[in-house]
């Protein structure tokens, strides 16, 4: 029994997909849409939030600005109910109806950006500079900026992560993580270092995503990926990237629902992908050689589900027009 829904942040479950990936290694996915708010964002948020009460940089009665595609927006505008606190949240045209409209409901108020910035063509850009502005319209306005907040590792080191130790009863041999404004993999990380783990981490990111030296491009499905690096990526030492293109995405979560059941959202049809990839270039290195090491337990973190995505990820025409030829999944 919890005392109130900020209870029932993390403690998500981690279960095994053996229709999807059917072994011999085990591959598990940890399901972060059981949050309360349905993403991982819920633990960043809680972070965010308490980190600056801690510090007295907000307060009750205060107000609270960010920019979000979505998940982030969500978490941040229930854990403010719970603290009685006024939250702006700047989006953009790739925010879901659904994200925004469960942000009005739960009292958020949205500011919405029509056009990218004009020297960059990035909408992040676009929604850190209306951030900007509204700092300086709304009296005593804070920005916890999820993009260079450090609380953000916290909540993944000491949450997911150990999380994930705790309930294989150990560190995974390999881990997936969609990036964007990688506090989540930079958690991830710090916390197999603290344990001394010897984990491959793999960052999954979008094609046309600027992060890890990734070139500029358009990318039409929101949740991962980055126009504009964040400055947590430079305080994460990454040494594996995969960049999954639009249509593997769709490909990756049809084949989860389809085969598991799992609906995910984008990031995670990404996941799916990288981690299908890997396991094919694994089973090539072992017929090539048997002394291929190949790892017994992949963890893949979902974070999020896809019911913001049905009218795009899983829309077949809406996949046709925007995406085109989804490759068939093996």
């Amino acid at each position: 029994m919890t005392t109130g829904i900020r209870g029932t942040v993390g403690g998500t479950p981690l279960v095994l997909l053996d229709r999807l990936f059917p072994g011999p290694a085990r591959v598990w996915a940890k399901l972060e849409g059981f949050n309360p708010s349905g993403s991982a964002k819920d633990r960043t948020a809680a972070a965010l939030l308490a980190s600056a009460l801690s510090a007295g940089t907000v307060r009750a009665g205060g107000c609270v600005v960010e920019s979000s595609s979505g998940n982030l927006g969500v978490a941040l505008a229930r854990d403010c109910v719970l603290h009685d606190i006024d939250f702006h949240c700047v989006v953009d045209p790739h925010a879901s109806r659904q994200t925004v409209a469960a942000m009005t409901a739960l009292g958020a108020t949205v500011h919405h950006v029509d056009s990218p910035d004009p020297a960059t063509g990035d909408w992040l850009a676009a929604r850190r500079v209306r951030v900007a502005g509204l700092l300086r319209e709304l009296p005593g306005a804070v920005n916890l900026d999820q993009y260079s907040n450090q609380a953000a590792f916290d909540a993944h080191s000491t949450g997911t992560m150990r999380e994930i130790v705790d309930q294989l009863g150990r560190a995974p041999d390999a881990l997936f993580v969609a990036v964007s404004t990688t506090g989540t993999i930079g958690g991830c990380i710090r916390h197999l270092h603290q344990i001394g783990a010897r984990t491959q981490v793999t960052a999954v990111d979008a094609e046309g995503s600027v992060l890890y030296g990734g070139r500029r491009g358009e990318r039409l499905l929101p949740g991962f990926g980055a126009g504009v690096v964040p400055d947590l990526a430079g305080l994460t030492d990454v040494g594996d990237v995969v960049r999954v293109s639009a249509a593997e995405t769709v490909a990756g979560a049809r084949a989860l629902a389809r085969r598991e059941g799992i609906l995910p959202g984008a990031s995670g049809g990404a996941v799916v992908a990288a981690a299908a990839g890997r396991a094919r270039e694994h089973a090539r290195e072992h017929d090539q050689s048997r002394d291929a090491e190949q790892p017994t337990d992949t963890v893949l973190v979902l974070h999020d589900f896809g019911t913001a995505y049905l009218d795009t990820l899983y829309d077949d025409d809406w996949v046709a027009d925007h995406i085109g030829e989804v490759p068939s999944w093996p």
